[in-house]
């Protein structure tokens, strides 16, 4: 058995070693939108679920040369954003919107994105994306070396594309989402392969 002591890795050591070994990450391409009006939209693979009650995300935004990422500035300042989960006819177009561009340039237009309207926040929804969920910021908080930007967003809307499969319990069908997962590096995974157990009973 091999045993790694991080803080004997340098950062970028420890940062390959985190994006090889937990995996896949589900991947948000969140929309945001600048205090000069442009729209923003960046993919982020530190990204989860947190709470249900309320509906909490979290997403973390590392920063870039020093400064603060558009995404986390953008929602620092206007306190909204949306969460487009990345699927599998979309993944070019993420790949695309992941680049460093300067903050006047649209990430929008660069990859082709289509947008609809939000009903409750500002940014816009990615019209590609099978699952959409407006947030409003709940908690910004500075971690780490880097440091990143841990954002916990609370999900006031969702909104699911129509071939979207739902059942009334309102557990959504994977297949019918097509999405795909993070890796280590340039690598990506899709969930085209799902298996069920259940859970042991025990008295």
């Amino acid at each position: 058995m091999k045993h790694i002591d991080p803080s004997q890795l340098s950062t970028r050591e420890r940062y390959r070693l985190m994006i090889s070994s937990i995996i896949p990450r589900p991947i948000a391409l969140v929309t945001s939108i600048g205090d000069n009006g442009v729209i923003n939209a960046a993919p982020f693979s530190f990204f989860n679920g947190v709470t249900s009650s309320p509906p909490i995300i979290s997403v973390s935004v590392g920063y870039r040369k020093g400064n603060a990422k558009d995404t986390a500035r953008n929602i620092r300042e206007r306190g909204e954003f949306v969460v487009n989960i990345v699927s599998q006819n979309i993944a070019e177009k993420m790949n695309i919107a992941s680049g460093d561009y300067p903050p006047d340039v649209s990430e929008i237009s660069k990859a082709n994105l289509q947008i609809i309207p939000s009903e409750l926040v500002s940014p816009p929804r990615l019209a590609e994306s099978p699952v959409h969920m407006e947030c409003k910021l709940y908690k910004l908080i500075e971690i780490g070396e880097g440091p990143n930007d841990l954002i916990l967003g609370e999900v006031l809307r969702w909104h699911l594309n129509p071939d979207v499969k739902i059942d009334e319990r309102y557990h959504i069908d994977p297949d019918s989402l097509n999405i795909i997962g993070r890796l280590g590096g340039p690598q990506y995974c899709t969930t085209n392969e799902v298996f069920e157990m259940t859970r042991p009973k025990v008295e």
